[in-house]
């Protein structure tokens, strides 16, 4: 077992920094102590009181010492400001929705809940945790069996923790029949495959005490995705009987989601939503470029670019094919821009591989795979690279199509940066033509950046 600290989570945060928190209360409970506060709709720039607070010792008490102890090994000393802020809510036993930038930590603090309460002594699924990708999934089930792993040189004894990735592409039947033996004590799951175990009543939720979404936003605003995930809510299981945890960077109109977390019986009537933002949203090693061009332009420029950066690890981003264009039978942007690549950039060394949501599952992991291990890469992708595909590596992000909004803008370029205590620059550069400029404008002045213009 690896004891590096793990690709999925960037630089920890400098404890002492300065941050937006705001935690909202939907009942007159007591707060934990020891934590600031901004209750209801106000908002105030406020310091951690919890600078001399180890992650062990917030722990303390609540998670299994050999549990903190791998957590040590791996790397997780100083907690970040979501761990800080949203650790001692989460101990309490109330349910929570934890906002806060991608990378910011909130994985490890809903594991290091489930690993507070979960028993290795009872024969059932007791934490329950639902992504939308199945490349999301892989990250959060790496992490969760680091964790679950034994400390260096402590030997098993008795039971484990068990991690099972019930993904979407993955192979059914062989976790059916592990379902059935034996359920795992935690599940990472995707919807599709998920709901269908539960309506064969392979297994039930009945012993669940942490029910996990990931990635929150995405799933209630994608058509494919919300249906399932309120059944899984409502149907499956009951929110009286379990803990349910909310994660995501982006929550667009928080306050109406809180109310009708409550509302559906999504979450028990004490939510509590903790929001904490950097003081500037994007991460501060990201430097932001556009070059505005004419569409016939843009390959072009993208190539210069890249034969100018030289980047060892790159994706680029460009739009979904639209239905119309599919009826029509052209080939997808994404295609006709890896062909480009591979004709007048993969002669400079670097592997350009493709990831859009049509593709199988067994390709798309072929591809990251590979990618993963040669390192010089270049990745074309659609929107779904910007949930959960984790390669720690990459400095360069390329806007070919912009994106819909300023919140696919946020995870997008939080894709770069990852590399765990790197304090390298990265760069996030968009190809725009005139008439797009002042949509990046928006993006910029929701999201507190600007961009360099770059002559062409």
């Amino acid at each position: 077992m690896e004891t590096n600290s793990p690709n999925f989570f960037p630089q920890l945060q400098n404890p002492n920094s300065s941050f937006n928190c705001r935690i909202r209360y939907l009942s007159p409970i007591s707060a934990p102590p020891q934590i600031p506060l901004c209750v209801s709709s106000l908002t105030t720039t406020l310091k951690s009181t919890a600078t001399s607070s180890t992650l062990q010792e917030i722990c303390k008490g609540h998670v299994p010492e050999h549990i903190l102890q791998r957590a040590g090994e791996i790397g997780f000393v100083e907690p970040t400001d979501i761990q800080k802020e949203s650790l001692p809510f989460l101990f309490s036993g109330r349910d929570c929705i934890l906002h806060a930038q991608t990378g910011s930590g909130k994985t490890l603090a809903y594991l290091l809940l489930i690993f507070s309460v979960i028993s290795v002594q009872k024969s059932a699924v007791q934490a329950l945790i639902v992504v939308p990708t199945r490349e999301l999934g892989i990250q959060v089930t790496k992490v969760a069996r680091m964790l679950a792993a034994n400390p260096s040189g402590l030997e098993s004894e008795g039971r484990k923790y068990t991690v099972m990735a019930l993904l979407d592409g993955g192979m059914l039947k062989r976790h059916k029949s592990w379902l059935k033996a034996e359920p795992p004590t935690i599940i990472v799951a995707t919807k599709g495959s998920l709901c269908l175990m539960l309506e064969k009543q392979v297994f039930s939720l009945e012993a669940l005490r942490v029910l996990v979404v990931d990635e929150v936003d995405f799933m209630f605003n994608s058509s494919k995705q919300i249906h399932s995930v309120k059944k899984i809510l409502t149907l499956y299981s009951k929110f009286s009987s379990r803990q349910t945890v909310f994660a995501s960077a982006s929550i667009p109109q928080h306050n109406r989601f809180v109310s009708d977390c409550i509302q559906q019986k999504w979450t028990k009537r004490d939510v509590v939503h903790v929001h904490v933002n950097a003081i500037d949203p994007m991460p501060s090693c990201l430097h932001h470029r556009v070059v505005i061009c004419s569409k016939n332009e843009r390959l072009q420029v993208l190539l210069t670019l890249l034969r100018k950066d030289g980047p060892k690890c790159a994706i680029i981003f460009a739009s979904e094919q639209s239905e119309k264009s599919k009826k029509a039978g052209n080939a997808p942007s994404t295609t006709s821009l890896v062909d480009f690549l591979i004709a007048s950039y993969g002669n400079d060394g670097s592997e350009i591989s493709l990831l859009e949501e049509d593709m199988n599952f067994n390709a798309r992991a072929a591809a990251l795979s590979e990618l993963r291990q040669r390192g010089n890469c270049l990745l074309v992708a659609t929107d779904i690279a910007a949930r959960g595909v984790d390669l720690p590596e990459t400095t360069h992000i390329y806007n070919f199509d912009l994106p819909g909004s300023a919140v696919d803008y946020l995870h997008r370029a939080g894709r770069a940066g990852r590399k765990p205590f790197s304090t390298e620059r990265c760069t996030v550069t968009n190809i725009v033509v005139s008439v797009e400029r002042f949509v990046l404008q928006r993006f910029e002045n929701e999201l507190k950046f600007q961009c360099e213009e770059l002559p062409l």
